[in-house]
């Protein structure tokens, strides 16, 4: 007996109406088999640190277990500021959701599962390159400390799959608070299925905000706003996140804007390597629309999109207001954050100057961004060289670091504190492009001991770990220019 079967599982979104989804059943693939299980995220849900053969028999013969009802989602949505009525699930399935030990309700998904109503020219599969880019970089960005969906376990098969190339197809379990996103509030909005939006709205706040529900009945409106003011903040401070930790999302349509503010589907992305405010990650990106710079204002427009598909059920001028909140709060978690990475506890006037100065020099010197931050962690320890050379105009670096250890002199931690909790903030180990595509070379020649690897590093960023030491050198120059598009 599969210990899935055991496991308390939740059908909350299958009791939707049928206007939510389509039930699709799987498609089978050729010789399915696993190469790689997160044995820590298993066992915090009482699952086994192997993993059974039950989603090998699901994917071999098609035929899914009573206890899971399979669907594809229907939603919409902005793709590069165009409005898409035409999205869904397009190769990935909702199984349903299960509890982890704290109570807390995840959605069972897998990408990779075939074709759906919702994947117009597409074939329903996922390639081995792009399932492992999600695979690694969410558990990196869990390690990091964002709130993100998370990877359970990564299946291939013998069935090829054409993209620009014959590729090998991958199956991706991905657990997620929730798969809802900003599109599917577009969608009941611009059909004009105002009740159905009324009930998504309803659902959300049940499942997801529950503390927002009044102790007694009363106009609903007030409800809808303050869930809206909730998405607000937790998209701020996501976006936040990024900006601090230099990560680029890479395609940010409304469709991959979770509602809970969640680092969510994982395609182009990329963390800098040297700082470029202007960085484009994606390939497809031809005009720049989700450059580095330009996700916090991309995380407004994208909010008033959704603000938009609310107006049925909120006043628009109501929702107005709350949006004026977003700049704000983005703000305030990003410089509590940049303060965090500096050592710097106190907020004082003339900060905003220093750090202006240093993402300035950075920008001009091409420095690399986590390296930077990390070695300014070691100044308790290590000569200002350290930092200094990362500089090509060393004098200029020299100077500034003057002034920041002059304003961090002003704080009541000693030097060995500050650089202390510095490092507790400031990873060592990020996912870089270039390990990344090491690690997929290997895979696709059938080695998956260095996804194995690189996984094991990428779990405590923030540690030393001296026998991994050349993954936090500076990347060849092969590796900044590598190209990362869309197709997937």
């Amino acid at each position: 007996m599969s210990l899935w079967q055991q496991l308390p599982i939740s059908h909350r979104y299958a009791e939707l109406p049928q206007s939510f989804y389509t039930r699709v059943m799987p498609t089978p693939v050729d010789n399915p088999h696993w190469v790689t299980w997160n044995a820590p995220l298993a066992a915090s849900f009482g699952l086994s640190e192997t993993p059974d053969d039950l989603w090998l028999q699901i994917f071999s013969d098609g035929e899914v277990p009573d206890y899971f009802q399979p669907l594809a989602m229907k939603y919409a949505g902005h793709q590069f500021g165009v409005y898409n009525p035409a999205l869904g699930d397009g190769r990935g399935l909702l199984f349903g959701a299960i509890a982890d030990q704290q109570g807390r309700w995840f959605d069972v998904h897998l990408k990779g599962a075939g074709l759906t109503p919702y994947s117009r020219m597409g074939d329903g599969r996922a390639v081995l390159r792009s399932t492992i880019r999600e695979y690694l970089c969410s558990e990196a960005m869990a390690a990091l400390g964002n709130q993100t969906t998370r990877a359970l376990g990564m299946m291939v098969s013998d069935t090829p799959v054409y993209r620009e190339r014959v590729e090998q197809g991958a199956l991706l379990i991905r657990l997620a608070e929730t798969h809802i996103r900003f599109g599917h509030f577009e969608h009941f909005f611009y059909t004009g299925q105002h009740d159905d939006l009324r009930l998504l709205a309803d659902k959300v706040i049940a499942w997801h905000f529950p503390e927002l529900e009044p102790s007694s009945e009363s106009p609903r409106e007030p409800v809808y706003l303050a869930m809206f003011r909730e998405v607000v903040k937790r998209t701020a401070e996501m976006i936040a996140f990024w900006q601090a930790y230099g990560f680029a999302h890479g395609v940010m349509n409304t469709d991959n804007m979770s509602i809970l503010g969640q680092t969510f589907d994982y395609g182009p992305f990329a963390f800098l390597d040297d700082y470029d405010p202007h960085f484009i990650c994606n390939h497809s990106d031809y005009q720049g629309r989700y450059a580095f710079d330009m996700q916090p204002g991309i995380g407004l427009w994208n909010l008033t999109a959704l603000a938009k598909a609310l107006t049925p059920l909120v006043d628009k001028a109501e929702l107005e207001v709350v949006l004026q909140t977003y700049s704000v709060q983005l703000n305030l978690e990003y410089s509590r954050l940049l303060r965090s990475k500096l050592g710097l506890q106190q907020r004082r006037d003339e900060d905003s100057q220093l750090c202006d100065e240093m993402f300035r020099l950075m920008a001009d010197n091409r420095v690399d961004y986590t390296l930077f931050f990390r070695r300014l962690s070691s100044l308790d320890h290590q000569p200002l060289e350290t930092v200094t050379t990362l500089f090509e105009n060393q004098d200029a670096a020299k100077q500034w670091l003057q002034q920041y250890l002059a304003r961090c002199e002003q704080e009541s931690d000693t030097v060995e504190q500050r650089c202390q909790s510095m490092r507790q903030v400031n990873p060592k180990y990020i996912l870089r492009n270039y390990l990344a595509q090491q690690v997929i070379d290997a895979a696709e020649q059938g080695d998956f001991q260095p996804l194995e690897q690189l996984l094991t590093v990428l779990r405590a960023p923030y540690d030393e770990q001296p026998m991994y030491e050349s993954y936090a050198e500076q990347p060849p120059a092969w590796g900044k220019c590598l190209e990362i598009s869309c197709s997937s």
